[in-house]
């Protein structure tokens, strides 16, 4: 068996191998509820054979959302749809994650294909426009009028923020989710609250890296605090800023370090999402950034960044360099990634495929194909 494909324990889960489905915004819920599109899409990958599939960018707040299309877990109604699509992930043998996120002063953009919106579209799609909140009053770039400049956060504001984590990781545990992860990533508040980039603050929230840890530290402590000890807890960081002047990888790993004193069992390693970035985009490009963390804090990771390629995703199990191994956009493009891949990786056998696609056993022998090729 591959590494890859090998079963991997967090806590009291067991995931069938160590393929994950990255959380991919769709920005098309209504008030923040979960519908079929939700349903389909994701529910796709678990037939597909993927170990565990995070859901979206969910926001812990109406107004931490990133557009008025976000999922949302900021009310009890929003539970059942969610739970509907967890029971459909376990019935095909897949864990079931969510990334509890705030927009902060990324919030209220509008979606790229709704444009020019006439008012009965409006109301059909629940759009919505807010102002904003951040760790300061400062837009995140001032050359895309998209972005507005937010209100600063108070003591109760950020009060505020830490309980809605807490009671979205609530209400995703009633809904049957395995695990939760914490969105610090991407540019959005809790990264906001981590980069001297965009955090100005004076208070204890800002200054040192001490201080633009602590929402960061209370939210992880809030969440683990509700969240069942059984069930792990992952963060997602962005491990560098790709910016002189913003968070670097040391910062990430003493991060990482604080997290996993406080119940995170894995960090999920990205990176980026403010303006000013230089990012070179190429495959395997953030992989470093979880061996570091990895290495650094002893702490397992995923990778996560143009992925696709089954024996490159296999070898950087085999080197220790991360634990598990995330698609997004290879995964959007070939649902069945992990089936055609453990394929690839030498499985003579199609138990990852469920019953009901049995016919693509039938046809690979018809045709010589992947366990029926002649050798």
């Amino acid at each position: 068996m591959s590494k890859l494909f090998s079963p991997a324990t967090l806590r009291g889960l067991t995931l069938r191998n160590r393929t994950v489905v990255a959380p991919m915004c769709q920005y098309s819920a209504k008030d923040g509820f979960a519908n079929d599109w939700h349903l389909v899409h994701l529910g796709r990958f678990a037939i597909g054979g993927f170990g565990l599939v995070v859901l979206e960018a969910t926001g812990v707040t109406a107004e931490g959302r990133i557009s008025y299309g976000d999922l949302g877990l900021w009310k009890d109604e929003q539970i059942a749809p969610l739970a509907r699509i967890v029971d459909f992930l376990h019935s095909q043998g897949a864990a079931a994650g969510i990334q509890l996120a705030h927009a902060g002063r990324k919030a209220s953009t509008p979606v790229s294909w709704h444009k020019d919106l006439s008012e009965a579209e409006k109301s059909t799609l629940g759009f919505e426009h807010w102002t904003p909140v951040a760790p300061s009053a400062v837009p995140h770039t001032d050359t895309n009028p998209e972005f507005q400049t937010p209100t600063a956060l108070d003591a109760a504001g950020i009060r505020n923020v830490i309980d809605s984590f807490a009671a979205a990781a609530i209400r995703a545990n009633q809904a049957g989710f395995d695990t939760v992860e914490i969105h610090a990533a991407h540019g959005y508040l809790l990264n906001q609250f981590l980069s001297p980039l965009a955090n100005k603050r004076t208070d204890e929230y800002g200054g040192s890296r001490e201080n633009r840890m602590r929402l960061v530290l209370e939210v992880t402590e809030a969440v683990r605090a509700v969240w069942p000890a059984d069930k792990p807890l992952l963060a997602r960081l962005s491990v560098t800023d790709w910016h002189p002047d913003g968070w670097q990888i040391e910062d990430s790993v003493a991060l990482a370090r604080e997290l996993k004193a406080r119940g995170v069992d894995a960090i999920d390693c990205s990176s980026g999402g403010f303006d000013g970035a230089v990012i070179k985009a190429v495959a395997g490009y953030q992989v470093h950034l979880a061996k570091a963390v990895r290495d650094g804090a002893d702490i397992p990771t995923m990778a996560v960044g143009l992925l696709g390629d089954a024996h490159q995703a296999e070898t950087i199990l085999v080197d220790g360099e991360a634990d598990f191994i995330a698609l997004a956009r290879a995964a959007l493009d070939d649902p069945n990634w992990a089936v055609h891949a453990n394929h690839e990786l030498g499985a003579s056998n199609y138990d990852l495929w469920p019953n009901p696609t049995d016919r693509v056993r039938e046809r690979d022998r018809s045709l010589g194909l992947r366990s029926f090729a002649a050798n």
